[in-house]
C-alpha cells in the first residue's frame, strides 16, 4: 500500500530512466519528446486513481490527500507543456535531448513530491531532488550566459538550502521532532499563554524557513537570482522555473505553515511576515520590470511580483485563502506558459529577446501576437481572463481577513504592471516590422499555445470546475 501511494513519483522516475536508455538506441531523437509526454499519462493516471484518498505512509513522511494530488496534476501538466514547447528549441543542444527530457521529468517528480511530504527531512530531500535537476537544466545551453546563470542559481540555491536546513534544525531542537503534526503539538505547548516572541529560538527557526522557501518562490529579498537566471536559461526552462518551481514552493509553504505552525497564537505572526514580504515583492517586481528591455528579464520581475500577489492568499489564514492560492497558481501557470511559449516561437525566428524586436509582430504572425497579448492581459488581471478571476478570488479572501491595506497595495501594483505588459502589446500592434517574413511554428508549439490560450479564456469565463477542485483540496489541507 505504501508504494501504491508513491506510484506517481515512482512511475515518473521510471519514465525518466526509460528515456535515458532509449536515447542510447533510438536514432530519431524527436521520438524522445513524444515518449516523455506520453509517459506522463502514467503518473497522471495514478494521480487520478488516488483522488479522494487521505492516507499517510512511510511513518508519516508521505501524506497523500487531494491537496497534494492537486499539485501533482498541476506540475505534471506543466512538465508536459514544457516538453512539447521544447521540440523546436532543443536544436540548440540536439546531442543531449535524452538528458534534457529526463532531467525535466526527474525535477517534476521532485517538485510533486514536495507537496506530498509531511516531515521536514523528506521535504528537504524532495526539494534537493528537484533543485539538482534544475541547476543542470538552467546551464544546458553551455554558452556564457547560460553557464553563468546555472552557476549563480546553484550557488544561491545551495545557500538557501543551508538556511532552510538551519531553520529546520532550530525547529527540531525546540520540538524534538521533524513530523509536522507533532511539531504543531509541541509548538502549542511552547507558546501556551504567551507569544511567539517569547520563544526566540522558535521564532528564528520560522524566519530561517521563510527565507529558505522564499528563494524557491522568488520573493523579496530572496529574488536576486531571478533576472540573470531567467535570461540565461533555455526559454522552456525559464517558463518551467517560473510556474512549476513556484507552485511546488507554495505547496510546501502551505503544508508546513498550516500543519506545523497553525496554532492561532502564532499563525497571525507568520501571516504578517508573508503579508509584508508580499507587499514588498509585488511593488519591487513591478517597478523594476518597467525599466527592462529584455522580455525574459521583464517576465522575471513579473514573476517576483506574482509571488507577492500569491502571498496575499498566504496572509489570509483561511480555507478561502488556501483555495485562492491554488486557483491563482493554476491560472498563472496557463498565462505565463502561454507567454513564454509565444516568446520561444518569436525568438527562434528573430534570434532576439529584446522587446523592441517584437515591433510589428501582428503583421508577421497575427495569431501569435494575439495569444501573447491575451496572456499578458491575463497577467495584468483584466477580464475575461483567468488572471482577473484569480486576483478577484484571492483578494476577496484577504478582505475577509481584514487585510484591506494589502489588497489596496496589490490593486495599485496591478495598475502599475499594466504599463510594462501593455508596452509589449503596443510594440507588437503599433510598431513597424523589421521584416514582412512570417513567423513559423511547429505543430507541438501550436498545440501548447492553443491549450494555454484556451485555458486562460475558459477559466476566465467559467472558472468553477477548477475552483471546486481547489476548494476541495484546500479543505483537506491542514
Amino acid at each position: 500500500m505504501d508504494f501504491w501511494l508513491l506510484s506517481p513519483e515512482l512511475s515518473i522516475c521510471g519514465i525518466a530512466l526509460l528515456v535515458i536508455l532509449l536515447d542510447l538506441v533510438i536514432e530519431q531523437k524527436k521520438l524522445l519528446a513524444a515518449i516523455s509526454v506520453a509517459g506522463l499519462i502514467i503518473p497522471i493516471a495514478f494521480t487520478i486513481a488516488l483522488w479522494g484518498e487521505t492516507e499517510t505512509s512511510f511513518s508519516g513522511m508521505l501524506v497523500v490527500d487531494d491537496f497534494s494530488l492537486f499539485f501533482k496534476f498541476l506540475i505534471y501538466g506543466i512538465a508536459a507543456l514544457v516538453i512539447l514547447s521544447s521540440v523546436d528549441y532543443i536544436s540548440k543542444f540536439a546531442r543531449f535531448q535524452g538528458e534534457y527530457y529526463a532531467l525535466v521529468l526527474l525535477s517534476a517528480g521532485g517538485l510533486a513530491l514536495m507537496a506530498t511530504t509531511g516531515e521536514l527531512i523528506s521535504i528537504y530531500i524532495s526539494l534537493e531532488l528537484a533543485s539538482i535537476s534544475l541547476y543542470a537544466l538552467v546551464a544546458f545551453l553551455k554558452d556564457s550566459k547560460s553557464s553563468e546563470a546555472g552557476l549563480k542559481y546553484m550557488i544561491l540555491g545551495a545557500i538557501s538550502s543551508a538556511v532552510l536546513l538551519l531553520g529546520m534544525a532550530f525547529i527540531f531542537g525546540m520540538t524534538g521532532t521533524t513530523h509536522l503534526d507533532e511539531i504543531l503539538t509541541r509548538v502549542s505547548e511552547l507558546v501556551a499563554g504567551g507569544q511567539l516572541w517569547d520563544t526566540p529560538a522558535l521564532l528564528l527557526g520560522i524566519v530561517l524557513m521563510v527565507a529558505g522557501f522564499g528563494f524557491k518562490i522568488a520573493s523579496v529579498p530572496f529574488q536576486m537570482w531571478v533576472p540573470d537566471v531567467y535570461e540565461g536559461a533555455p526559454t522552456p526552462i525559464t517558463a518551467y522555473l517560473s510556474v512549476a518551481s513556484k507552485a511546488a514552493g507554495f505547496a510546501v509553504i502551505l503544508r508546513v505553515f498550516h500543519a506545523a505552525f497553525g496554532d492561532p497564537l502564532i499563525s497571525g505572526d507568520w501571516a504578517m511576515i508573508f503579508a509584508v514580504l508580499g507587499a514588498i515583492s509585488m511593488t519591487l517586481g513591478n517597478v523594476v520590470a518597467i525599466a527592462q528591455t529584455n522580455i525574459k528579464r521583464m517576465l522575471g520581475y513579473s514573476s517576483i511580483a506574482h509571488a507577492g500577489y500569491i502571498m496575499v492568499g498566504l496572509a489570509a489564514i483561511s480555507t478561502l485563502g488556501k483555495s485562492g492560492v491554488l486557483f491563482f497558481l493554476a491560472g498563472y501557470a496557463l498565462a505565463n506558459l502561454g507567454a513564454f511559449i509565444a516568446i520561444i516561437v518569436v525568438s527562434s525566428k528573430i534570434g532576439s529577446d529584446q522587446i523592441s524586436d517584437y515591433s510589428g509582430m501582428v503583421r508577421r504572425s497575427p495569431v501569435l501576437a494575439l495569444i501573447l497579448a491575451f496572456c499578458l492581459i491575463s497577467l495584468i488581471g483584466i477580464p475575461p481572463t483567468v488572471g482577473f478571476m484569480a486576483k478577484f478570488y484571492i483578494f476577496n479572501a484577504a478582505i475577509q481577513q481584514d487585510l484591506l491595506w494589502l489588497v489596496i497595495i496589490a490593486v495599485l501594483n496591478s495598475v502599475i504592471s499594466a504599463y510594462y505588459y501593455l508596452r509589449v502589446v503596443k510594440v507588437m500592434y503599433l510598431g513597424e516590422p523589421a521584416s514582412e517574413e512570417a513567423v513559423p511554428s511547429s505543430i507541438p508549439l501550436r498545440i501548447t499555445l492553443a491549450i494555454t490560450s484556451l485555458g486562460v479564456l475558459v477559466l476566465g469565463v467559467y472558472p468553477w470546475l477548477v475552483l471546486k477542485l481547489a476548494e476541495t483540496a484546500a479543505a483537506i489541507a491542514p
